[in-house]
């Protein structure tokens, strides 16, 4: 297979995996072992990076007139009842550094578990029970809707959303950072439910907080392997013309395929839930540490 199909596929997975709840990480690492990547490869590490920016940045893009709408009420808010640190782009803030913080204190222990299958398939079945279970639980007030009297969910809006919440929701993030195949994405969105938020509002909160938390977690990485030591090391100036346009072509694909994969699972989480999703993860997480096991991994 050609470099560039390669990297149109690579894009394809990350694109389509990077928001939904079910885990980039172990998708483009379980893609990467069936086209035999050399993970040890500087190069191809720096790519996986590269394509993952791609599709982090069509966030921006997707939700530009909502973050400008938010940041035109900052800091009192549509209803003049905000602070800075309740702002919806306040409490933002609070989340990414309540994750920031262990994550980078941390970062030797997450680089063991990177690598291995075993760990990204129990953290996607698990994940995928914990999700089925949080999803089930709120089912009857979801369906409820707003309005309804006695339900568990009163946080149906991302400007309704308390310190608490954004707190807890940020510590819950660590979880996929430590345990790769756990999905950042799922461990915001069951965390956002579990404390009262309705499935929209936690997946808008999980969309937002990606935008600071994904674009340092990459721009580092993205640093580091640039100015990493040893043989496996990549410079600017080490790429050649074909590099380039393999991690041009990752980069495009991914930040298109992630922009219609974003509009989309906006429209379904709506109307479905995230049920189908839990089943998939619980599927996927069982196949690969079946394959694991059987392959040595």
């Amino acid at each position: 297979m050609s470099d560039y199909l390669m990297s149109v596929l690579l894009g394809i997975v990350e694109g389509l995996t990077e928001f939904l709840p079910v885990s980039s990480t172990a998708h483009l690492r379980i893609s990467e072992a069936l086209l035999h990547i050399d993970l040890a490869n500087g190069y191809w590490k720096m790519y996986t990076i590269v394509i993952q920016l791609g599709a982090i940045l069509c966030l921006p893009v997707y939700f530009r007139e909502r973050i400008a709408k938010l940041w035109s009420t900052f800091p009192k808010g549509a209803r003049g009842d905000r602070t800075v640190l309740t702002h919806p782009l306040g409490l933002v803030c609070v989340a990414f550094v309540v994750t920031a913080l262990p994550a980078f204190l941390l970062t030797k222990v997450i680089g063991k578990h990177l690598e291995s299958l075993y760990i990204m398939g129990a953290s996607l079945l698990i994940g995928g029970l914990v999700m089925w279970i949080v999803d089930e639980f709120n089912s009857e007030s979801e369906a409820a809707g707003l309005g309804a009297t006695g339900t568990r969910i009163h946080t149906w809006h991302m400007e309704d959303m308390s310190l608490g919440q954004a707190i807890w929701i940020g510590a819950c993030q660590i979880m996929s950072a430590l345990f790769p195949g756990t999905s950042r994405s799922m461990s915001t969105i069951a965390a956002g439910q579990l404390a009262g938020m309705s499935r929209a509002s936690a997946l808008e909160f999980s969309f937002f907080l990606s935008i600071p938390t994904m674009v340092v977690a990459t721009c580092y990485d993205l640093l580091k392997s640039l100015r990493g030591k040893g043989a496996n090391a990549i410079g600017v100036t080490h790429i050649d013309a074909h590099g380039w346009v393999v991690l041009a072509i990752g980069f495009v694909v991914s930040f298109i395929v992630a922009y219609g994969a974003v509009a989309w699972f906006l429209g379904w989480v709506r109307k479905h839930g995230f049920a189908p999703f839990a089943v998939y993860r619980i599927i996927v997480g069982a196949a690969v540490v079946f394959w694991a096991v059987k392959r040595g991994f």
